[in-house]
């Protein structure tokens, strides 16, 4: 099927979801502002689409096929924004030659907004991540990893507003706990904070003190598992009261759409996730009225 067509048809079969108190049957001409989000996660160092012959994902991904892909919804939408939710590192020959700089530089050159941090990320060590932090133009948001005591002090940052078409978009990222995941030897003196109460303090401050109309979680914890007490995006997306999406990874999950979760208030929040190894490309669209509200809806492309 070709690209564009495809798109339309899948964003179009979307399910619109009412967030911050729009009637899903409002008008569309009362929605006056767009903003497109786009993401991915685990894409693991995989810059080549799979191989025809490959069992799971044959002829699928590769970060070519993704560059023309948001580059055609940006001509679409030019308030588009573009994340990614951690393991950027580790999985093919790529990261073994050249430690994570083709994979930054890549990105810089896909104009990626914002990135966190995911496990595999430390797999060369405090060291090894910092080397490459030059070739990202792109923000590391990190909010529940205290570098403060490490070589990484100063070059990530917990949250980062973006201001598009005169809405104000707060980003803030969080990840998972390393101990059992990564060798100390690899994180050092990193220290993990709760990433529940971490997101509770800065969705506050994000939507009351910054007033941001719209508040974006970047996690790498994993979207949900059967031990309750381990911290995941369902479990964070119930504990959050201001967080309007949660974009996922770590745990590989494939979404066709996101999941609709109640928060604290009562509110829906959107849990998406797009697999791993670059294979989909997550969209959500928000649309905004006069008055700010906001609807959205989201789809899973495969690239």
């Amino acid at each position: 099927m070709e690209r564009r067509k495809f798109i339309k048809k899948t964003t179009a079969a979307s399910t619109l979801i009412g967030l911050g108190g729009l009637s899903l049957n409002a008008c569309n001409t009362d929605l006056e502002k767009h903003i497109t989000i786009l993401h991915t996660n685990d894409v693991h160092s995989h810059i080549d689409a799979f191989p025809k012959s490959h069992s799971k994902f044959p002829n699928l991904g590769g970060l070519a096929r993704r560059a023309s892909l948001v580059e055609q919804i940006r001509q679409e939408n030019s308030n588009t924004l573009l994340f990614d939710a951690g393991d950027i590192f580790q999985g093919t020959p790529y990261f073994n030659f050249y430690g994570g700089e083709l994979e930054f530089k890549l990105m810089s050159k896909l104009k990626y907004d914002a990135a966190t941090i995911g496990n595999h990320d430390f797999d060369n060590g405090l060291e090894g991540l910092l080397a490459q932090m030059p070739h990202a133009t792109f923000k590391m948001l990190s909010a529940n990893y205290d570098f403060s005591n490490t070589i990484m002090d100063g070059h990530t940052k917990p949250y980062h507003i973006y201001e598009v078409d005169g809405l104000k978009i707060g980003v803030y990222g969080v990840g998972i706990h390393l101990d059992g995941l990564v060798t100390q030897k690899l994180y050092q003196e990193t220290k993990y904070l709760d990433p529940y109460e971490i997101a509770q303090d800065i969705e506050r401050k994000l939507k009351l003190e910054d007033h941001c109309d719209l508040v974006i979680c970047l996690s790498h914890i994993g979207y949900d598992y059967k031990n309750e007490n381990r911290p995941s995006d369902i479990g964070l997306a119930a504990k959050t009261d201001y967080t309007d999406l949660i974009i996922g990874g770590h745990t590989h999950t494939f979404l066709d759409k996101p999941t609709i979760v109640k928060n604290r208030k009562g509110n829906d929040i959107l849990v998406n996730q797009a697999g791993c190894y670059g294979i989909n490309l997550g969209r959500i669209d928000f649309y905004f009225d006069d008055a700010k509200n906001k609807v959205a809806n989201g789809v899973s492309i495969a690239v």
